[in-house]
């Protein structure tokens, strides 16, 4: 439970203290019961009892009852507070930590593992709360104060009740050995089926142009096949539990009868209705004990999958990002400058370098390209200067600055970033582009519609009905790659920038869309530095400063037409696209 609590605020300390406080006095209230009916019993097989003896006596049972009965109600409610606030800042707390996490911690936890730790986790610690608590105190002073009440009666009576608790708890420890381990997979399994659900619902149309169904099917079935035995096993373990308890606490019932006729058949005449009214109240309050027991069979088996729920969500909770702020930085002498200086990185963990001694710097108002072969290190080097991940070894400098020393906010507004993979977002095209808006000052609707024109989006996007407000499905799902990278773009320029980062962001533009945009970008934001990733030569090749990366290494620095006659690897690109004739033209 510590692994629970430990998110508890002020408040819901307090109401937990006053849980267990209304809690105690419902396990009173209850304990009550067993006396009144004694005296109910008692005024029964005594002679000269009047109805109004009995209406009292029925009467103050009946009030302890609706007692209890208001209690309990109350102890649910702020059960139920204390399982939603719980929720609500767990929640809180988990979506602060992945937001900020660097790539590193995101690889390491997957997608889907996140969304069940998010939903279903939570869920799992929220009926541990709702339940538990109830449970978890009410069930051992309801054993406790039960036992006190029986303590001193017969021997006999006390005995039977000691063995029934000893066959409860050893039917428990035993279900408990078994059941745990497979209470502790379902979360990895759920995981598991998650990421298959997933993976077949956003590839679902390459799943069906290859007629991969069946494939993807039989990879459902196996998962669901796997979650579903893991939960039948651990369920069938916990069914001999209800059975087990309701046996045992019939036969105690049983026993106590038989014990308690045999007593009262050799006792004198005067101590036999003594010896039956005790029977009557030991009766009750060993069932007592028993269902004391019986209760904590929902903690074990809720508790083993809330536990592992909760240790999942703390995991994601206390894993720090490898990547903090800085210290802040009040004022640069320099705008627009990008420097790498003898950078090598590697990813954690890894063995290898993938980005070894690279230096170079970038101006204000320069364009950068960057080219290489598939896997050279392009999209890694300029993850360095957003720290999406920090250098392995030397320095990224911003504006003379190392990047370490910038609070990640700051060094964000620097920027305009635009990743490899176009991500649009559910809502509109105004939405999308909005987001790029810089830090806190807001935007109008006039720099919408500069960004969108920059980005060759303008055209088609006031051809909709709805123009800027046209809805944008969840992943830009209604538009076509072209149209996605293009907002993507526009998102970027939108918040004008100092610096301007493209992955690879013109690989769904055609040639002559590509050629405008561009000359529009050098025009319109004129003193902007632009860092641009890319794999066709027409992009690049009337960059002020062109980078060859091969295996993560510089093999050639300068501008297009010089590295066609001094690198080696530019060349042959170039080959493989244009051809001699016309590579040497352009």
């Amino acid at each position: 439970m510590k692994s629970i609590m430990r998110h508890f605020t002020k408040r819901d300390w307090l109401a937990t203290l006053g849980a267990v406080v209304l809690i105690g006095l419902s396990v009173w209230l209850e304990l009550l019961m067993p006396d009144y009916m004694k005296d109910i019993t008692g005024l029964l097989i005594v002679p000269g009892s009047s109805i109004g003896d009995l209406l009292w006596a029925g009467g103050k049972m009946l009030l302890c009852a609706l007692a209890s009965l208001i209690v309990s109600v109350l102890v649910t409610v702020v059960s139920g507070y204390l399982a939603a606030n719980y929720s609500y800042n767990v929640r809180g707390k988990l979506y602060d930590a992945v937001e900020g996490f660097s790539m590193a911690e995101i690889n390491r936890f997957s997608t889907a593992s996140l969304i069940t730790r998010s939903t279903n986790d939570i869920t799992q610690v929220q009926t541990i709360i709702v339940f538990g608590l109830f449970v978890i105190v009410r069930a051992p002073l309801m054993a406790v104060l039960a036992i006190t009440k029986i303590a001193d009666k017969s021997a006999e009576w006390t005995i039977s009740a000691g063995v029934a608790v000893v066959l409860v708890i050893i039917v428990l420890g035993v279900c408990f050995l078994f059941a745990h381990p497979r209470f502790k997979r379902i979360q990895t399994l759920t995981d598991n089926i998650n990421r298959i659900t997933r993976e077949n619902l956003t590839g679902l149309r390459v799943v069906r142009a290859y007629n991969a169904e069946d494939y993807q099917k039989n990879k459902f079935e196996q998962a669901n096949e796997d979650i579903t035995k893991n939960n039948m096993t651990a369920h069938r373990i916990m069914s001999i539990l209800m059975p087990s308890m309701m046996l045992i606490m019939n036969g105690l019932s049983l026993i106590v009868y038989w014990i308690g006729a045999y007593l009262i058949d050799g006792a004198p005449l005067a101590g036999k209705a003594e010896l039956f009214l005790d029977m009557t109240v030991f009766s009750q309050y060993a069932l007592m004990v028993i269902m004391a027991f019986m209760m904590l069979n929902m903690i074990f088996i809720m508790g083993p999958r809330s536990m592992i729920a909760a240790k999942r969500i703390n995991e994601v909770i206390d894993t720090k990002s490898s990547v903090a702020d800085g210290k802040g930085v009040e004022h640069t002498d320099k705008e627009g400058e990008i420097e790498f200086k003898n950078v090598s990185f590697k990813y954690p963990d890894a063995a290898d370098y993938v980005l070894k001694d690279i230096s170079f710097t970038a101006k204000k108002g320069e364009t950068i390209a960057i080219i290489g072969s598939t896997g050279c290190g392009k999209s890694t080097l300029i993850n360095l200067i957003p720290r999406f991940y920090d250098a392995s070894e030397g320095e990224v400098l911003v504006d003379g600055v190392n990047v370490k020393d910038y609070t990640l906010e700051q060094l964000h507004n620097k920027l305009g970033y635009v990743p490899q993979r176009a991500v649009l977002f559910s809502g509109t095209i105004n939405t999308n582009i909005a987001m790029g808006s810089n830090g806190t000052e807001g935007y109008t609707q006039d720099d919408v519609k500069r960004a969108a024109a920059i980005a060759q989006a303008k055209d088609y996007i006031e051809n909709y009905p709805e123009q800027y407000e046209h809805p944008v499905a969840q992943g830009g799902s209604n538009l076509s790659g072209g149209q996605k990278q293009r907002v993507c773009i526009a998102r970027a320029i939108c918040r004008r920038p100092e610096i301007m980062i493209f992955d690879d962001s013109f690989s769904a533009l055609d040639y002559k869309t590509d050629s405008i945009l561009r000359k529009s970008l050098k025009e319109e934001t004129a003193g902007t530095t632009n860092i641009i990733v890319a794999q066709r030569i027409g992009t690049i090749k009337d960059a002020d400063l062109i980078i060859v990366l091969d295996e993560g290494r510089i093999v050639g620095m300068g501008k297009h037409r010089e590295l066609l006659k001094t690198c080696q690897v530019y060349h042959e690109i170039g080959l493989s696209q244009l051809g001699e004739e016309e590579l040497n033209y352009a």
